[in-house]
């Protein structure tokens, strides 16, 4: 099963003032400036029914991330115990997807400027997701 490999197409990236991942906040929460997702033009139509005001699940492939991190302390904190990365939000790991909840700010042709998303400047998306509330919305 090991062997086995995925091929994942970007629908798009990034753009934003963070340009380092020391200067990023460790949760979009935590202060994360507004950016902007840039989707490719093939995706226009899955884009299409996005609105301000909307709250969407953005998956990344955080590109910049070291993939043979197994363990970490929480937070970037040298006082707390090591933790397996499958138990944190840290972006080293070994299959580096990101996940963001992020509120839509603005619809701008093939971008969409969102509050709360903690990814840094050129960073690939590989999906976008709504967030889903009552079973009779779906």
């Amino acid at each position: 099963m090991s062997d086995i490999e995925y091929a994942v197409r970007p629908v798009g990236r990034v753009e934003s003032p963070l340009v380092d991942l020391a200067m990023a906040p460790r949760q979009g929460d935590e202060g994360a400036p507004d950016a902007w997702l840039v989707f490719e033009p093939w995706v226009a139509d899955a884009h299409r029914d996005l609105r301000a005001g909307m709250d969407v699940l953005v998956l990344t492939w955080l590109d910049r991330a070291d993939r043979a991190v197994q363990v970490v302390h929480p937070r970037g904190d040298l006082t707390r115990e090591p933790q397996g990365v499958f138990t944190t939000r840290s972006p080293h790991r070994p299959n580096p997807i990101g996940l963001h909840r992020v509120t839509i700010a603005e619809v701008d042709g093939h971008r969409l400027r969102v509050r709360n998303l903690e990814a840094i400047d050129g960073t690939p998306i590989v999906d976008v997701k709504a967030v889903l509330g009552d079973i009779a919305d779906r």
